[in-house]
């Protein structure tokens, strides 16, 4: 048995025990200093992101009506993150900030997709962004991306016009999962820029998809980016899944749980698909929502959900898995955010950060693997229109809506966002403030108009709201 240390928000470290050996020189370096020096021995890099995906609807974090397997034993063979963080509570905003690792507000993608027509003209990744898979593609890798693409759909803003070689999903917020009631007019699938009728289940093909770029490219340095769009609506049931959940009474909790476990299954195909390929001791993972979760799904003790920016909104489930270099069977409980996933990849595949790339995210195999001891994200801020956010340490500063007072909680104390201590500790209120000002100052006005769905605070929220479509 090998001692471990849990780290908790304050940057505290208890200890933990766990079944590995590994060899300390294969601990990851600091940010932008390659992790190995021959080039054909660089990681492969697949980076999983799931759509609404409730931080306790996985078995291993709560879920007691279904099992996820595959992801149970992908966090058994990595590090969880309990405090990981999107930038965002709705979709396009988070991604976009996953796929720069840059604040969205920097460049002024705040919202989803508003009302046309200035939305329609605006919407989109801006070109003068870099995504991770240009960096990797300039940096010899082969990149692929299979799932839900979300940002932006004019010409130049396409996955294979922002880095991708390869291209098998869709472009807009959505599809259906049922290709009986799949249209090409309104949820269409592309390969590469072409129109293609799936006659698939779309989670299987998604995992059909992901398997074979594996198996095209084994031989070769390849980043995979797959963001499946289970399980956000429209809830349909695989009827190849159906009999596993049947147990389950309520009709739209077991559509949902049908959506998880085609999702689980996916990633179980694309796991094993590592394995035999012999990739598995030489792949960074990294699998993550997009945002909280909503209707018959459950964010656990956390408040709020999707579309809010109170815990159950931004605080999502994530799971770092690197052999050799950050530790299995590890629980990680300092913030860390989406943000870190670009200055991580970039780190692992040998390519050096520069300052003017401006990331705002740390590189997290030093941090995870004891390298370094400090906390990764001293404070971490949030601003979708009149409503912001900040998180200093263990404390939460949050102005839900447009006419609420700010709210200040202890999140270690207080995970569920259920006591307002900001009477009892106004000068830790004024900090946070001052903090979220300060870099807020450096953002920009959002390039186009959004809609803001509000959540009503904890204390009298409901318990379903309706699904805001990102």
């Amino acid at each position: 048995m090998a001692a471990l240390r849990r780290y908790d928000a304050a940057g505290m470290a208890r200890t933990i025990t766990f079944s590995l050996l590994f060899a300390a020189t294969a601990i990851g370096a600091p940010q932008g200093v390659p992790t190995t020096a021959d080039a054909n021995a660089r990681p492969n890099v697949i980076v999983l992101v799931a759509d609404d995906l409730g931080s306790s609807d996985l078995s291993l974090s709560g879920a007691t009506d279904f099992v996820t397997p595959n992801l149970d034993a992908l966090a058994r063979s990595g590090t969880r993150c309990t405090a990981a963080y999107v930038t965002a509570p709705v979709c396009a905003p988070s991604r976009a900030a996953l796929l720069t690792g840059r604040y969205q507000q920097r460049f002024g993608f705040e919202f989803n997709q508003g009302p046309p027509p200035a939305a329609a003209q605006n919407f989109g990744l801006p070109a003068e962004e870099t995504t991770l898979a240009e960096r990797m593609r300039a940096a010899g890798y082969a990149t692929g991306m299979v799932g839900k693409w979300h940002l932006g759909e004019l010409p130049g803003q396409r996955p294979t016009e922002r880095g991708f070689d390869e291209f098998f999903g869709f472009l807009d917020n959505a599809s259906q999962y049922d290709p009986m009631r799949r249209r090409e007019a309104t949820s269409p699938i592309f390969r590469g820029m072409a129109l293609v009728k799936e006659k698939e289940w779309l989670t299987r093909a998604f995992a059909r998809e992901s398997t074979a770029f594996v198996d095209r490219h084994a031989q070769h340095p390849f980043f995979l980016y797959v963001a499946y769009s289970a399980a956000h609506n429209p809830l349909q049931s695989d009827p190849a899944i159906a009999p596993r959940v049947a147990a389950i009474e309520d009709e739209r909790r077991r559509d949902y749980a049908n959506l998880v476990l085609g999702l689980d299954d996916a990633v179980g195909a694309l796991m094993a698909k590592l394995a035999e390929k012999g990739l598995d001791g030489n792949t960074l993972v990294v699998f993550v929502s997009d945002n909280g979760a909503i209707q018959r799904r459950s964010n656990g003790s956390l408040s709020g959900g999707k579309t809010s920016l109170w815990e159950g909104g931004i605080r999502v489930p994530m799971v770092v898995r690197f052999k050799g270099h950050v530790p299995e069977g590890q629980v990680f409980d300092a913030p860390v955010s989406t943000l870190d996933i670009v200055p991580t990849v970039l780190a692992a595949a040998g390519v050096a950060s520069s300052p003017d790339w401006k990331l705002d995210g740390v590189d997290l195999v030093p941090v995870l693997g004891g390298v370094r001891r400090d906390v990764p994200h001293p404070a971490l801020f949030w601003r979708m229109g009149t409503r912001w956010a900040v998180r200093q340490g263990d404390w939460k500063l949050v102005a839900p809506t447009a006419d609420a007072a700010t709210s200040l909680f202890h999140l270690t104390q207080d995970p569920g966002e259920r006591t307002d201590l900001s009477a009892e500790q106004p000068e830790i209120a004024k900090e946070l403030r001052a903090a979220w000002e300060r870099w807020d100052a450096t953002n920009v006005a959002p390039r186009w108009p959004g809609k803001e769905d509000f959540e009503e605070p904890p204390m009298r929220r409901k318990r379903e709201r309706r699904d805001d479509g990102g």
